[in-house]
């Protein structure tokens, strides 16, 4: 067993890597909260990043599983634009592509 001079130098170099890993992206982002590029992207990006897991969400869907995702999709959008909260637009599509998929739309 390794002894205690060891041990110690070892839980403080890892509590140390560890603080540092934790306070560097926050000291790295401290000087581009005031950047245009990045109040451009922070504007944009959410959008970007919606398209993009839809398209790769949709893009193996067979015909028969297509009219769920597309009811779904259709939902998601609409509750999207009722009530503009993101986690209740996936949650209520994603509910309701479960339901249709699995029940009343289901094939065999």
């Amino acid at each position: 067993m390794p002894d205690a001079p060891y041990l110690i130098a070892a839980v403080a170099l890892s509590t140390a890597i560890t603080w540092a890993l934790r306070v560097l992206p926050f000291a790295a982002l401290a000087p581009l909260r005031a950047s245009a590029a990045v109040h451009h992207l922070s504007e944009r990006m959410p959008v970007g990043a919606m398209v993009i897991l839809t398209v790769y969400t949709l893009r193996d869907v067979a015909p028969p599983a297509a009219l769920p995702a597309a009811l779904a999709l259709a939902a998601t959008l609409a509750l999207h634009l009722w009530r503009r909260n993101a986690v209740l637009s996936v949650l209520g599509g994603t509910a309701l592509h479960v339901a249709l998929a699995s029940t009343v739309l289901a094939h065999s």
